[in-house]
């Protein structure tokens, strides 16, 4: 995503020439909106609660969950690791957290869901080749994407294959499922729309021949999605076809936030841009000292992002002021931030951090075995994170003490 997630050693080896495919797999099996019926699965219902967390933007395309309710400014000081769960590679992508069942790649290959409260294996499918794209989970359907060239759709409570597709390269943008059309960006340099229920194309956007790292926002009939060339689209989520771009905003890893009618974006030039999501102009623009690879969260009318100059900024939505900076140290933060409930967690160096959103205190940190790059999920009063330790990890609050 992270994000996603998107990391910048991937990026490396791909400019050193290396060349994978990959193929996106998504699958639907209602009828429709994601997240709009009840199938059961083995017993399981598969229909996601407002608290969940279901793909790298949330359904939202803000990264913040306004119903989370467990944990507070005054209570997340007292997380405690829950339990972590250990794959064989460094994690990338972002977990997705839907009816109790934590989903995630690694770069062991394989696609894990996991128990959310205890982190117990309930299944894993081996892939060909890293999993970075972060899962997202609709209908009963996992759908990710490995660099073994190809994408997966999986059953969401047994992990079987259901189907796939093929896309010209390897895939790091994560999916956004909407309406029952699933929307990702490869390698290739194309933005991909495909039936969820069938994993048809229905239509297919190139930009160039860059790499499309971004992963999609998908708002008001419109996808939104920034190219390795420089360029943020603004597509027709019905028919692909073209309504804007801009060129002057020099993108990169980021991928955009929508939020109240416009696009929040970073960029490699250090720029942290608000456009008008409707004609792409650009409304404001904060320049921190370093590339921002980081994709902004907005809550509450604020847009939360990090930089390479290793601070994480709060901006005012509306004009870009900055409310507040906070330095995690000598690490750039590359990690996307999750908002919820007044409290902002993100990834630097290899730490968590959990900051006061109306002031960016530190309220809570934690250090892992590696860097943390992945970009966090809060769901139900737990938050998820993968490191490049290969561990998953989950915090959360004592049972005598939620409050």
């Amino acid at each position: 995503m992270t994000r996603v997630t998107r990391m910048d050693s991937k990026k490396a080896g791909k400019r050193l020439g290396l060349v994978c495919i990959a193929i996106f797999f998504l699958a639907g099996f209602c009828f429709g909106q994601a997240g709009s019926s009840s199938l059961i699965l083995g017993g399981r219902p598969t229909t996601s609660g407002l608290n969940d967390w279901s793909e790298f933007h949330r359904t939202n395309m803000e990264r913040w969950n306004p119903y989370e309710h467990v944990l507070n400014v005054h209570n997340v000081g007292k997380l405690h690791l829950r339990w972590r769960f250990k794959t064989g590679g460094g994690l990338y992508s972002t977990p997705a957290v839907v009816n109790g069942v934590v989903y995630i790649g690694s770069g062991d290959h394989n696609v894990y869901a996991l128990d959310a409260q205890t982190g117990a294996k309930l299944w894993s499918y081996a892939t060909g080749s890293s999993v970075d794209s972060s899962p997202a989970v609709a209908d009963g359907v996992v759908y990710v994407a490995s660099d073994d060239f190809n994408v997966y759709a999986l059953n969401a409570h047994t992990g079987a294959k259901l189907w796939s597709y093929a896309t010209g390269l390897d895939i790091v943008s994560s999916p956004a499922v909407v309406n029952g059309v699933v929307y990702v960006g490869s390698d290739d340099g194309s933005i991909y729309a495909l039936n969820a229920r069938t994993g048809l194309k229905l239509w297919s956007y190139k930009t160039s021949s860059n790499y499309v790292v971004s992963s999609p926002a998908v708002a008001n009939g419109v996808v939104y999605v920034g190219s390795e060339n420089g360029n943020l689209y603004a597509l027709d989520a019905n028919t692909g076809n073209l309504l804007w771009s801009n060129s002057a905003v020099s993108l990169s890893d980021s991928s955009p936030a929508v939020a109240n009618g416009v696009v929040y974006i970073g960029s490699e030039n250090g720029n942290v841009y608000a456009l008008n999501a409707s004609t792409g102009t650009i409304l404001w623009s904060y320049l921190t000292d370093l590339y921002v690879y980081s994709s902004p969260a907005v809550a509450k009318g604020v847009a939360y992002v990090g930089s390479f100059d290793h601070n994480v900024y709060a901006l005012k939505a509306t004009n870009g002021a900055k409310l507040w900076s906070y330095r995690t140290g000598r690490a750039g933060v590359y990690s996307s931030p999750a908002v919820a409930n007044g409290v902002v967690y993100v990834g630097s160096g290899i730490k968590l951090y959990a900051l006061e959103a109306s002031t960016g205190s530190e309220l809570w940190s934690y250090n892992t075995g590696n860097r943390v790059r992945a970009s966090p999920s809060v769901a139900n009063g737990i938050v998820y994170v993968g490191s490049f330790d290969g561990y998953l990890y989950a915090f959360g609050l004592k049972k005598h003490g939620r409050e």
